[in-house]
């Protein structure tokens, strides 16, 4: 495939992302705040870009990947940016997890120059990254996000690459996403803590609910974890707790009660303070200091 892709944010999901498309034909122009990431993508056939100014000369399909909504506006709109010259017909697609009001302010900044921001934040962690398996969860133009199907498809399973709605559509479904993932996690370690404090083998004990209804993706890969100490970042707790902040602002501003996210929350930031770069699935060890367990 001709087409340039840009893509600005090489961390540790939209390193593999980038790597993918790649993988799939496509012509990478890349740009990262460091370095590194952006010489092995070169090395695999991408194209370096000096700012994401420079991308969008470069390109008229842009994937954002980064932390936070700042980090996407400053990308977009600060100095050297994306929006200074963005050609008409652009499509930028920001697989960030951000706050859904932010993205309806982009969008609208964006169809101000003649271009169209998607957000498609993604779900799957940095497994789903490498293994182009990601779920992906769309909001915004329909007929734009038709036009860039191909280029999800290259980072995500074509099952669960889905248009929810108009924008911000897609970040509020993150939202939800983020609120079940970490309600879950919070019983798993409980779960686990328990049978630890009653002297039951606690891996038979995820093995046994694995068979029934139970069984879930956190009880799978995070309770492996969980049981392993294994606690290596995929996702890390600081943007774990970055994604509840915007969870509770979003159920606040829809005037939404979450009473079990609310004590998540409180969970998570606590985690982040003491573990904030280490796996989210460490929330157990939260769970554990408060249960008395090593």
């Amino acid at each position: 495939m001709s087409d340039n892709v840009g893509f600005i944010g090489l961390g540790v999901m939209g390193k593999p992302m980038a790597l993918n498309l790649l993988k799939r034909g496509f012509h990478v122009v890349a740009h990262s705040r460091s370095a590194p990431p952006v010489d092995e993508v070169v090395r695999a056939g991408a194209t370096r870009a000096v700012s994401p100014a420079d991308v969008a000369r470069q390109a008229t399909r842009i994937i954002t990947m980064v932390p936070d909504s700042d980090d996407v506006a400053l990308v977009l709109e600060g100095a050297n940016g994306v929006f200074e010259t963005i050609r008409p017909g652009t499509i930028v697609i920001d697989m960030s997890t951000i706050s859904p009001i932010v993205t309806r302010r982009l969008a609208d900044a964006a169809r101000a120059r003649g271009a169209t921001l998607l957000d498609a934040p993604v779900s799957g962690g940095e497994i789903g990254a490498i293994n182009a398996s990601l779920s992906i969860m769309a909001g915004g133009d329909e007929a734009a996000f038709n036009e860039v199907t191909p280029i999800l498809r290259a980072m995500g399973n074509p099952e669960r690459i889905i248009r929810i709605g108009e924008s911000g559509a897609g970040q509020v479904c993150k939202v939800c996403n983020q609120m079940v993932i970490g309600g879950t996690l919070a019983v798993v370690s409980e779960a686990i803590a328990l049978a630890r404090k009653a002297r039951v083998d606690p891996a038979k004990v995820r093995e046994a609910l694995l068979g029934g209804f139970a069984a879930s993706r956190v009880l799978d890969v995070h309770g492996e974890r969980i049981l392993t100490g294994n606690y290596k970042p995929g996702f890390r707790a600081a943007l774990y707790a970055k994604d509840f902040r915007i969870a509770a602002e979003t159920l606040a501003g829809n005037n939404a009660p979450a009473p079990v996210s609310s004590v998540v929350k409180q969970l998570v930031d606590r985690l982040a303070s003491e573990r904030g770069n280490d796996d989210y699935s460490a929330l157990a060890t939260v769970i554990f200091e408060m249960a008395n367990l090593d």
